[in-house]
């Protein structure tokens, strides 16, 4: 790259997940806050625009992926972008398809002694008769795609009938299902930045509203919907614990440049991971923005820090 040029950007939005009108949102704001007498940027809608991207390849330094869900966070973009010679923020192939992966990503939190909620994986035959479930866990259950984000297919069930149903609509959005123990108690969220050395950023509390059952899609997205707390009103130690738990996260999953862990803080004071974001909502009200923004960078700042962080892959 020749100094004193402006980087050119290749921003990645859109796309074709049940998330794209939400990276959509979120490209809106990058647009908004990026440096532009440091940047020159170009957008490109997955969707539609790969061949162009190809074409475009020689003449982009870097590429900022704003895609949430299927095909933009579970390692396929990031491998079209590998092949493309084209650095970008955030992990790459494995680490994104083991985070995007919630069955996997448990089964190596656990591994590697992070906590986490009992879970099974359910089958087709668990709609007619969950009874293999109730075995092994107790309600209130959670019923999850391992596959999607923002909460898209996601619900808690109380008993059977919502068990059963809970299956049903989680098979609509992927080939595979999780069953997990609900935890009560106190949703956070810790954002970690960095390559080799990280840093994590100031925890925030999620309060969804009275209406909402969790943190769902509805609760995430509307406005006032939700209380965040930035920094959440918890003890040190468990401030400190939380943000371990986070860094470690983030390396078991073989994760680089950003992301963020969202846990249970149990009404024990047990804390629980849930799963590890590896792009984040990017909007500046978004939950790494917030966060950001505590620890000393805007969002104009934390883009330039993400894009940075992807042109050390040089």
């Amino acid at each position: 790259m020749v100094k004193d040029k402006k980087i050119r950007v290749a921003l990645l939005a859109g796309g074709a997940s049940g998330e794209r009108e939400v990276s959509l949102a979120g490209a809106a704001g990058f647009e908004d806050a990026i440096d532009r007498d440091k940047y020159e940027l170009r957008r490109y809608d997955t969707k539609s625009d790969l061949g162009k991207l190809a074409e475009d390849a020689a003449d982009i330094d870097v590429a900022f992926i704003l895609l949430h869900g299927i095909h933009g966070e579970d390692g396929t973009v990031q491998g079209y972008l590998d092949l493309l010679g084209i650095p970008y923020q955030g992990s790459g192939v494995l680490g994104s398809a083991l985070a995007m992966d919630k069955n996997m990503a448990k089964v190596l939190y656990r591994l590697n002694g992070l906590p986490v909620a009992d879970w099974v994986m359910a089958s087709h035959g668990d709609i007619e008769n969950p009874g293999r479930i109730l075995e092994t866990l107790n309600f209130p259950l959670v019923i999850k795609p391992i596959r999607e984000g923002s909460s898209l297919g996601m619900s808690v069930a109380r008993n059977v009938e919502e068990l059963q149903r809970g299956i049903e609509i989680a098979y609509q959005h992927d080939s595979e299902v999780m069953v997990e123990q609900f935890v009560s108690g106190r949703e956070i969220t810790v954002g970690v930045l960095g390559n080799e050395k990280l840093s994590a950023l100031p925890l925030i509390e999620i309060i969804p509203g009275d209406e909402y059952p969790f943190f769902d899609y509805t609760a995430k997205y509307k406005k006032g919907a939700s209380n965040e707390i930035c920094p959440a009103d918890v003890k040190e130690e468990v401030s400190i614990l939380a943000k371990e738990y986070a860094v470690a996260a983030h390396r078991v999953l073989q994760l680089r440049g950003y992301s963020r862990t969202d846990m249970m803080l149990a009404s024990d004071g047990a804390l629980y991971i849930l799963e590890t974001n590896t792009i984040p909502g990017m909007t500046p009200t978004s939950l790494l923005p917030q966060a950001a923004k505590e620890f000393g960078l805007n969002f104009t700042e934390l883009i330039d820090t993400l894009l940075q962080l992807a042109l050390e892959k040089e």
